[in-house]
């Protein structure tokens, strides 16, 4: 049975010539949907959960439509920009959208502008906490490969940076140790001792790759919550992304033993720690080149490329996409492999000789047209 899905879309505002500008404000006071962010450059959109990927496209698609057209009617060359960092803006200033806010003061003291990006927190229903955890667990070792699918910031400040997703090798994963969670009461009793401590300023105050999420956390949990993932501004290859984590969660709910901590042929005296630290600098490695980035296996260490591993699982999940019915979306994951993530085509083309802004900006347009074209063809009007 397929899971109920939702997106947490954050996205920049700016200019059709790729400069990035502040319209929080703006935004949140005239189109019902959008909440502001610590940084006023960047808003975000939520989706309802939902099973089928056909509503959910249009979920995605009619928001940035209204957005768009607020945006219009405000100045012509108003426009949503692509990617996960602050590509055209200035990373050194920090844009408060809201002053008098004690938490968003907190983060703009903490961390600065490392907070400042733009990603897709994608949301997958599961009722049973224990499931939910072991879910957590193998989604967690294999996060890296959302994010190697998913890289969309090798820019910054107008800059080539050297990296395939600048925002995971700048964001500050808090609090900085975070175990692989044996149950739900270990993640209860965990949450509560950081809150006590005060290395979590919330419950919220959990940013790693992947979470427990819920109504009331950590008590109350409903849904897995993947953090990892770069924004991906297609909703077709966004959908395809999610089904591939969809099917690999379904593949552990038929065969328990893909739990990480259950089947890795780790050391078991150490597995967990072990464990954490191959999932460390899997992430560090895809942070830096994406699909081409040399990993090693959760179940054995062994060395494996992060676009075979994808392929790797793409094969295994095949049959239970099919047979759930979802098999069309997960398709565009072969195109994602063979002809680059977002990251690694703006970078062909500043091998080619553009610049920076050249390349955000004629992304934008890009980006505009494709949600058009869904509009037209597949949801009622905006």
């Amino acid at each position: 049975m397929l899971l109920s899905k939702g997106f947490e879309v954050e996205m920049y505002t700016g200019r059709t010539d790729g400069e990035i500008v502040g319209l929080a404000d703006k935004i949140t006071k005239s189109v019902s949907g959008f909440v502001r962010e610590p940084d006023s450059r960047n808003v975000e959109y939520t989706t309802p959960p939902l099973q089928q990927n056909e509503q959910l496209l249009c979920e995605l698609v009619a928001p940035r439509r209204r957005l768009r057209h607020f945006l219009h009617s405000l100045d012509s060359r108003y426009t949503l920009i692509p990617g996960s960092t602050l590509s055209t803006g200035s990373s050194k200033v920090f844009y408060r959208s809201d002053p008098k806010n004690p938490y968003h003061a907190y983060i703009e003291n903490t961390y600065g502008t490392d907070v400042v990006t733009a990603s897709i927190h994608i949301n997958l229903g599961i009722s049973d906490p224990e499931v939910l955890m072991r879910a957590c667990r193998l989604v967690r070792a294999e996060a890296p490969l959302i994010l190697a699918l998913s890289a969309s910031s090798p820019f910054l400040d107008s800059c080539t940076t050297g990296y395939h997703s600048t925002r995971w090798h700048i964001f500050p994963q808090t609090p900085k140790q975070v175990p692989l969670f044996e149950s739900h009461d270990h993640f209860i009793k965990w949450t509560e001792a950081q809150l006590q401590l005060g290395t979590m300023q919330n419950v919220r105050h959990l940013w790693i790759s992947v979470r427990p999420n819920g109504d009331c956390r950590p008590y109350n949990l409903n849904r897995i919550e993947i953090r990892i993932s770069d924004l991906v501004t297609d909703p077709i290859h966004l959908l395809a992304i999610t089904a591939l984590l969809e099917s690999r969660i379904l593949q552990l709910q038929q065969d328990p033993s893909l739990d990480p901590l259950l089947s890795s042929q780790l050391p078991s005296s150490s597995r967990q720690d072990d464990l954490l630290a191959l999932i460390t600098d899997n992430e560090k490695h895809v942070a830096k080149a994406s699909l081409n980035a040399q990993l090693r296996h959760w179940y054995d260490g062994r060395s494996i490329k992060a676009s075979d591993w994808i392929t790797q699982i793409y094969n295994e999940v095949l049959p239970i996409a099919k047979a759930e019915g979802i098999a069309c979306f997960l398709t565009p994951i072969k195109q994602i492999l063979r002809e680059g993530n977002q990251s690694q085509n703006w970078l062909k083309q500043i091998d080619a000789g553009m610049d920076v802004s050249d390349v955000i900006a004629q992304t934008t347009t890009v980006m505009e047209r494709q949600e058009q074209a869904l509009q037209s063809d597949l949801c009622l009007p905006a």
